[in-house]
């Protein structure tokens, strides 16, 4: 996927004000509008230019683009990084699915999954009710197997006197419950945008995600880790322990196992209702041949063992 320079496409300084981006999207409308351009690519090139007028006349879009793209440059190849868009506060407003259709990957790609996951709304227009907000943050973990209450920072975009972007960051302590799962929404009464008039503010809605995992995997509620074993404990069983998010157990590995071999502890995956599981991946691991008496051994094993990993392939 190509990135895409919004600004140069719109041909305006990554410092310019809305009014220069209105202006400056005005004027290329004009010339390449295909109901009245003789260009012969002004369809093509109103669509981008669209596309770049979406995004930077939007404080929020134009902020969160503005982050991710500041080392990248004009048709380089690019992918946005996994959760680029964490702790980035946007309002519920948007594009609709029809609107986006227009757009390119690369949109497609930085912002199509925050028009599909809107939080619920309230009636605001007749209330006078202020706009829900949403945030992804990232969670560790060891929180959904306990809870937690942590301190959590969120970016929000802001436009100045001078009508550029710039990001306010303010900070909630929020209660993480037990038994929270991957894109559950913690919803935070009170703590979106302000009503009108006496209207109440809207809510907060935190779409919650876990941080990459030294050892675990998250799949739903189910729970995955690798557990090394050596070759004598898979080969004759063995009963060893293993760590789990919160704390340890002792499970039995079955003799004659192999590398990949799944265990399955029911239950002991994220809690909660219907709590999912926590499945062990067998790895056999070798003893390093490093001394004289490993590698005595190895070759005692190789002399007595006869044994060919490979003759189920015919060689």
């Amino acid at each position: 996927m190509e990135f895409k320079d919004y600004y140069q496409i719109l041909g305006v300084e990554r410092q310019a004000t809305a009014d220069e981006i209105k202006k400056a999207f005005r004027r290329l409308a004009r010339k390449y509008h295909p109901d009245v351009s003789k260009e012969p690519n002004a369809e093509a090139r109103m669509k981008e230019l669209n596309e770049a007028n979406a995004v930077l006349s939007d404080p929020e879009k134009r902020a969160a683009y503005d982050q991710l793209g500041r080392t990248a440059h004009a048709g380089q190849d690019f992918r946005p990084p996994p959760d680029w868009d964490a702790g980035f506060e946007f309002s519920d407003h948007g594009f609709s699915e029809a609107q986006s259709a227009e757009f390119s990957d690369f949109f497609s790609q930085l912002f199509g999954s925050r028009m599909r996951q809107q939080a619920p709304r309230g009636n605001a227009h007749f209330h006078g009710r202020g706009e829900d907000h949403h945030a992804k943050v990232l969670l560790d973990l060891e929180d959904a197997y306990r809870g937690a209450n942590r301190n959590v920072s969120l970016r929000v975009p802001r436009v100045d006197e001078q009508g550029r972007v710039a990001l306010a960051e303010h900070t909630l302590n929020v209660r993480i419950p037990e038994g929270v799962h991957d894109g559950q929404l913690i919803r935070l009464a009170g703590q979106g945008a302000p009503g009108i008039g006496e209207g109440q503010p809207g809510d907060l809605y935190l779409e919650v995600h876990f941080k990459p995992h030294a050892r675990y995997r998250v799949e739903g509620r189910d729970v995955y880790a690798t557990l090394p074993i050596a070759p004598w404990e898979a080969a004759l069983g063995a009963d060893v322990k293993a760590p789990l998010p919160t704390s340890t157990v002792e499970v039995h590995i079955p003799e004659g196992s192999q590398s990949g071999r799944k265990l399955r502890l029911k239950g002991r995956g994220i809690p909660g209702a219907s709590p999912g599981d926590l499945y062990l991946i067998l790895e056999v691991v070798l003893p390093p041949a490093t001394s004289a008496k490993a590698r005595e051994l190895y070759q005692s094993m190789a002399r007595d063992l006869a044994f060919n990993p490979r003759q189920a392939l015919g060689v």
